[in-house]
């Protein structure tokens, strides 16, 4: 009997070229991070003139917890791979995530000794565990629906991050101008609204998933263990992690600890695992591991936007009036603005031989956003310490972070999915959001030493850090670019098969 020939992604119903369900992952993705973003612009606001901590102790917190949803996927990960399925961990962080962000809802009275204070950490807790769950699988679906040699795969992961930044872009406007014109709980609680019908999306997009992100050993989640099933021990202890979250986020210079411990493991494992490989995959992880290795620098610095840039804009920016919190949303609406343009700009150039490697856009990526803290700098020294700066330079930073932004998170999230063993697929993407982690920490540090020794912002203070790590990221830049050949040279595009090539069965 002749075996039927394998589906090709070309032959499924498609929308704009591409498979229906990466629409379903849109508009899931979309309404998750209405909610995070939309709890993001006023978390700073929220830290400082709710619970009354210090500027500097505010931006470690912001730092902590922020590093700490990304460096949950690593775990969330691997149990999607071994165990769960992408999909099922995906539903199970949208469920958690939904009950984090209205628990952010409950402000009580305000300051350090309120008991509603307890209720905030349990609430930044459950978001911690439920992004774990979330964030790392549905990116991986994502590339689940096309083969790894597709030419619409860079194209995939960009439509899919505009996504991202449509539901950031309203969810900001949305919650940033509810929390501070009628209060924090109604900020807060339009973002747990978000996330609700993010969820709902999800499971009823189910079917148009064709199948993917499924789990890889359904026999082992039926197991009985201590009179349930395997996969609901796995939800119960998840469950449990939640408590343990809650203690942690609440000593950060431990987490900074943690993150440094069980970063050199996970390099560790992956190294160990690498050794194990053909030559061609050994030298990918080799790439993988470079491109890694400068999430931190990027995020160190981009994620000023939250937190000290946040401080920075409410304090020492014209802003004519304008709540602080709603100049989050610059950054996401020029990525809808200019997300298109650069999928364009890549396939353009791709098909005339041009196209930047990934390692040098990662390398034109640090130089922008270098740059971006160099034009504040030069806005703000320009018209005087004294006076308050024009609002067009908080628009510039954005706009060379958003451009270096669209040269390393979409290109970098397609790198990964498309370099990784199989079997080590949402591991990578673990580990790529690992080192995201370490990137929002490293923001939170940096963050906390704009606040000076008293842990109070200055503008002259805050403008020698943003100069200092101006200067430092494009010079790492520019070191990036001269040994982009070589790194390239590991990644083996070449010789990239797809995992069905070739296989009738």
């Amino acid at each position: 009997m002749a075996s039927a020939p394998p589906v090709n992604a070309f032959d499924e119903k498609t929308i704009l070229g591409h498979p229906r369900g990466l629409f379903v992952l849109f508009f899931a993705e979309m309404w998750e991070r209405f909610s995070y973003y939309g709890m993001r612009a006023l978390l700073i606001f929220y830290l400082t003139k709710h619970w009354l901590f210090s500027d500097g102790q505010a931006n470690l917190i912001y730092g902590a917890y922020t590093s700490l949803v990304y460096i949950t996927p690593v775990l969330g990960g691997y149990l999607a791979d071994k165990y769960l399925g992408q999909r099922k961990a995906v539903l199970f962080g949208a469920i958690l995530l939904t009950l984090g962000h209205l628990l952010m809802a409950v402000e009580g009275d305000g300051g350090q000794n309120s008991a509603a204070l307890n209720v905030f950490w349990a609430a930044l807790a459950f978001i911690i565990v439920g992004s774990g769950f979330l964030k790392a699988n549905i990116s991986v679906i994502v590339g689940q629906l096309y083969p790894r040699t597709d030419v619409r795969r860079d194209g995939a992961y960009t439509i899919f991050y505009m996504g991202i930044n449509v539901g950031a872009f309203i969810g900001t406007l949305v919650a940033g101008y509810l929390g501070e014109t009628y209060g924090w709980s109604y900020g807060f609680g339009a973002a747990g609204i978000g996330m609700l019908l993010g969820l709902l999306v999800f499971m009823w997009g189910k079917p148009l998933l064709m199948g993917k992100g499924e789990s890889p050993n359904p026999t082992a989640l039926t197991k009985r263990v201590g009179g349930i099933s395997f996969e609901w021990l796995l939800y119960g202890l998840s469950l449990a992690s939640i408590a343990v979250i809650w203690v942690l986020i609440q000593y950060q210079n431990l987490i900074g600890s943690l993150l440094l411990a069980s970063g050199a493991a996970l390099l560790l494992y992956i190294l160990v695992s690498a050794f194990r490989m053909e030559r061609e995959d050994r030298d990918r992880i080799f790439a993988i591991i470079f491109l890694i290795a400068l999430q931190p620098i990027f995020w160190g610095l981009f994620e000023q936007a939250g937190g000290s840039l946040n401080l920075f804009t409410d304090r020492y920016v014209d802003r004519a009036g304008v709540p602080a919190s709603i100049f989050q949303s610059i950054n996401p609406a020029y990525i809808v603005i200019f997300g298109p343009v650069f999928a364009w700009l890549w396939t353009w150039l791709g098909k005339r031989g041009w196209e930047p490697s990934t390692p040098a856009k990662f390398g034109l990526a640090l130089l922008q956003i270098g740059f971006s803290f160099l034009i504040l700098v030069w806005g703000a020294t320009t018209v005087g310490m004294e006076n308050m700066t024009p609002v067009i330079f908080i628009f510039l930073i954005y706009l060379f972070q958003t451009t270096g932004e669209l040269c390393l998170s979409p290109v970098g999230l397609s790198a990964m999915n498309r370099l990784a063993p199989a079997q080590m697929a949402s591991l990578i993407m673990g580990a790529w959001f690992f080192a995201t982690a370490g990137g929002n920490f490293v923001a939170g540090k940096i963050g906390e030493a704009t606040g000076g020794h008293d842990g109070e912002m200055t503008k002259e203070g805050t403008i020698a850090i943003y100069s200092q790590i101006g200067w430092i990221t494009i010079a790492i830049g520019i070191g990036v670019l001269l040994v982009s050949r070589i790194v390239k040279r590991w990644m083996h595009l070449d010789t990239l098969k797809d995992k069905l090539e070739g296989n009738t069965h």
